[in-house]
């Protein structure tokens, strides 16, 4: 029972994951866009979904979590059983820890390009004063 909750956890993940970087995936790009003018732009937008898929999966499926269902914590206690409740319980956590995961990389991707975005638009300003 142990294997299906680790792989059902892995597979909602990578489905929060797929439709995240589906919502995201133009903003990030006309971002990317704008402060890259080159063809490079492409590459970073791969790299940040593979970030985002990264971060999300390693905080959607906690391994130290589901740890419980197969060993217990302290010597005294019995193990966790997989109940139906729980198994409600382990999914909630794993779509909410790959959102609060993927939000969090998302907020530093955000804040950097806004901070990269003021600096372009600076120089931008600048040259054409002096044209």
């Amino acid at each position: 029972m142990f294997f299906t909750l680790l792989i059902v956890s892995f597979l909602v993940s990578v489905a929060v994951c797929f439709l995240v970087t589906k919502v995201f995936q133009k903003p990030i790009g006309g971002i990317l866009q704008r402060l890259i003018k080159e063809e490079i732009f492409v590459s970073w937008s791969k790299y940040l979904t593979f970030a985002i898929y990264v971060v999300g999966i390693s905080g959607g499926v906690r391994i130290w979590e589901l740890q419980r269902y197969i060993t217990p914590e302290r010597a005294d206690e019995k193990i966790l059983e997989l109940t139906n409740e729980r198994w409600v319980l382990e999914m909630y956590s794993t779509i909410i820890g790959t959102m609060q995961s993927i939000a969090w990389i998302l907020l530093l991707f955000f804040i950097f390009a806004l901070i990269a975005y003021v600096i372009v638009r600076g120089q931008e300003v600048k040259q054409q004063t002096h044209s």
